[in-house]
């Protein structure tokens, strides 16, 4: 009896991996909501304007972290769109099959990159 290879994943695995994805979602929101909390806090700068130049070193290190922390928000944002995405793979279902070749995505690739769409032969030779 030769086993036919697997088009999609089941509803049963679909339901684990929405469960994950929506973990890393409720994770990742929260995250990006205390660094926008965060920004404008530091945005904010209070009535104590009275110090002078002596804050100047200070108020430098503090545009640096504010550089650092909208990055970090525009990946974390990023990442949601990603997950966002992937969470409509699955009700549609197509979640879990590689983008380039049609063939299943591994379920250890997808619960350590639960937003991929490619298997990882096909993202080495994309990024040959």
């Amino acid at each position: 009896m030769v086993q036919e290879e697997k088009k999609r994943y089941s509803e049963e695995d679909l339901k684990e991996f929405e469960e994950l994805i929506s973990k890393k979602l409720d994770d990742t929101r929260s995250e990006l909501n205390y660094i926008k909390e965060s920004l404008s806090k530091r945005n904010d700068s209070g009535t104590d304007n009275t110090s002078g130049n002596s804050k100047l070193l200070e108020d430098g290190a503090d545009t640096s972290e504010r550089e650092n922390l909208s990055q970090l928000a525009a990946r974390l944002q990023k990442f949601i769109q990603q997950l966002d995405a992937a969470m409509v793979r699955i009700k549609n279902g197509t979640y879990g099959v590689c983008k380039d070749t049609g063939k299943l995505i591994p379920k250890e690739r997808l619960r350590a990159v639960p937003h991929t769409q490619q298997t990882i032969e096909a993202k080495l030779r994309q990024s040959r």
